[in-house]
């Protein structure tokens, strides 16, 4: 068969495979900053309303997904913060939890009210234990009852036996850097118990995926005043975003944390730009 003709035998003039290129080619639609700030700002409404709803009890499970240093934990507290602890009784919880720990830790917020936000917690998803009593917590049942049948028997911190099972009426909200989305339809281990959380609960995700995301949301937050409060005029917050956009690719981490590090290198009234260079960015 000559050269350039299919295994069916038919000729595709050039102009023919342009055209199905054309055709089949999906099309690459690129937002504006203008319309990326707007997707953004309307994610960080809903995490809002999502976590006013948690606190009164309407949501019992919310789950915000996106990366680290971008605001999320900031927008969470800043709800928590307004309002009276005689109300709304919450605990933090950072870093690693046991089973055990966890089951205890439930137990102590199972009443109406009472909010335990895990914020880059992330240990707890890597536990199948844990997972089966966060989805007992988390489940859209009228009653939610969770139960340690395991021999290890615990006690509260005065000194009494927990008892092996109770009934769960609290709020939690989990606040994470996994994208429970990707993972699932990657296929990951944890695909199952993502799904079955993601189904519990009200699932966020703050649709930051690109690095444009990234700096679209440094800027507008820093546009909210965020460096201002720290002392900086509009003139410097300015000088600050410039500086990040200029340095994207060898700053150690585009996050609001990496503006606020800057900032304070511009309030010292020194070589800031210098000193940046040298504490802010890898060595290229």
């Amino acid at each position: 068969m000559p050269r350039g003709v299919p295994a069916n035998g038919i000729r595709m003039t050039k102009k023919v495979r342009e055209a199905m290129l054309t055709s089949s080619a999906p099309q690459l639609q690129l937002e504006t900053d203008e319309e990326i700030d707007a997707r953004l700002r309307e994610r960080f409404e809903i995490l809002d309303v999502l976590t006013e709803a948690a606190l009164f009890g309407d949501a019992r499970s919310v789950i915000v997904s996106g990366p680290a240093g971008l605001g999320k934990s900031f927008n969470v507290d800043k709800q928590l913060s307004n309002w009276d602890p005689d109300q709304i009784n919450h605990s933090i919880v950072k870093g690693f939890i046991r089973p055990t720990g966890l089951y205890k830790l439930l137990y102590d917020h199972r009443e109406p009210g009472q909010v335990i936000v895990f914020d880059d917690a992330d240990s707890v998803f890597f536990d199948d234990i844990s997972l089966n009593l966060l989805k007992s917590v988390c489940d859209t049942t009228d009653i939610r009852k969770v139960s340690w049948l395991a021999e290890t028997r615990m006690e509260t911190d005065e000194g009494e036996k927990l008892p092996r099972s109770f009934i769960f009426e609290g709020t939690i909200i989990f606040i994470t850097n996994l994208d429970f989305d990707d993972m699932i339809e990657r296929g990951h281990k944890l695909a199952p118990h993502m799904s079955a959380l993601v189904s519990r609960s009200h699932y966020i995700d703050l649709a930051m995926k690109t690095k444009h995301d990234y700096l679209v949301r440094i800027r507008q937050v820093v546009a909210d005043g965020m460096l201002r409060e720290q002392g900086l005029n509009v003139e410097q917050e300015n000088e600050v975003i410039d500086f990040i956009e200029a340095k994207q690719n060898v700053l150690r981490e585009l996050s609001l944390r990496m503006a606020v590090k800057i900032g304070n290198l511009v309030r010292t009234g020194r070589d800031w730009k210098k000193l940046a260079n040298v504490t802010c960015c890898r060595v290229s």
